[in-house]
């Protein structure tokens, strides 16, 4: 299969291969779809083997981000970026600004943010030549750094899960095995704390390892012993497709709820651990309060309104779970049905005209 029968199959609407040889810039925009407004996802920048493997990752992410943008009941479309080097290494100025131009030539189609690899430093150079970014500075206007409304959100889902599970949505002495301690696996970690609960962590960065311990005591294992944790919620908060053949089981949890994205390898993963007695919180339905601070500022930013709009995220949980249970689906397929039934929904609502000086404008370009 060729570049536009992935397109199809998936079902994205446009993709486009950025290149700047004299800055460095390899980088791929993946527009999945527009329906709700302008597709809206963060650039990710890892060493990728090849472009093929980075293709294939950000057509996923992409569209994901649709999903989560439905399902949290956003007027958002879904979108993202990556961008193909090494984080610690290749970053400069100059690359992040030319991918800004890249992101300004498409008028609004895609506005980008931070994502794994990237923070609001990089956000301030690629503010520097486009208008469509979030994420960026206070300074500006902008949210500053997501990840701790990110944790939040996992919280209120979390306590969702509970629920649903255990009868309370109380975390206390909850036992929380964390994969991953970076910008939102950390602030999860503090909030667990706060709630009472009880954490074992692992990363593959010694030094957030040992901060985790030395700061939250939070009790760390090995990256690879994390899956054979005794817990009651096992959280994934780094990278994806670690819920596979191999890990689930492996796993001595009753939940698994976590920050990363496409933590299931295969949908059929899903399936799994809904016959194992598993309950799965779909990650673009928890892990939505990143997406939704950063949509905040498309208004005029408001920490408040952020932190209230995240909160939803506890119910939208369980309207995933209600609906799994009187369909006798398991839980990714009750946020997918509930996304698309929203996006369905709106199709609908947009086949009726209305002139565009009536129009409600989501996002004022800046003149």
């Amino acid at each position: 299969m060729g570049y536009l029968d992935d397109m199809n199959e998936l079902g994205h609407e446009q993709v486009v291969f950025c290149r700047n040889a004299d800055v460095g810039l390899r980088a791929i925009i993946a527009i999945h779809d527009t329906t709700l407004g302008p597709a809206l996802g963060g650039v990710r920048m890892w060493p990728y083997k090849d472009e093929a493997e980075a293709f294939k990752d950000a057509l996923r992410l992409a569209r994901g981000m649709t999903y989560k943008a439905a399902a949290a009941g956003l007027n958002l479309g879904g979108g993202k970026a990556v961008i193909i080097g090494d984080p610690k290494r290749d970053k400069s100025e100059a690359l992040f600004r030319a991918f800004g131009r890249f992101v300004e030539s498409l008028g609004g189609r895609y506005i980008t943010a931070e994502d794994v690899g990237t923070d609001v430093n990089d956000m301030e150079f690629i503010f520097m030549e486009t208008r469509f970014v979030t994420g960026v500075h206070t300074a500006h206007g902008g949210s500053g750094d997501p990840s701790p409304v990110t944790a939040y959100g996992i919280i209120q889902g979390l306590k969702a899960c509970a629920n649903e599970r255990f009868g309370t949505d109380s975390l206390q002495n909850l036992k929380v095995a964390i994969q991953g301690l970076g910008n939102v696996g950390f602030h999860f970690a503090q909030y667990l704390k706060d709630e009472g609960a009880r954490i074992v962590a692992c990363d593959i960065d010694p030094n957030r390892a040992r901060r985790a311990e030395e700061e939250l005591g939070v009790q760390i294992v090995g990256p690879d012993e994390i899956y054979d944790a005794v817990c009651d919620v096992f959280s994934p908060c780094a990278l994806g497709a670690v819920l596979n053949d191999k890990t689930i089981p492996r796993l001595k949890c009753k939940v698994v709820a976590g920050g990363a994205n496409n933590q299931l390898q295969d949908d059929r993963h899903g399936d799994e651990l809904q016959k194992r007695g598993i309950l799965y919180a779909p990650d673009y339905v928890i892990n939505a309060g990143g997406l939704t601070n950063v949509y905040c500022e498309l208004e005029g930013y408001n920490r408040e309104r952020a932190l209230r709009m995240t909160r939803g995220i506890f119910y939208n949980l369980r309207r995933v779970f209600d609906i799994a249970k009187q369909v006798g689906i398991p839980t990714y397929r009750a946020a997918d049905r509930l996304a698309e039934e929203r996006i369905g929904l709106l199709q609908k609502i947009k086949r009726t005209f209305v002139p565009p000086q009536f129009r409600r404008r989501m996002f004022t370009p800046v003149d």
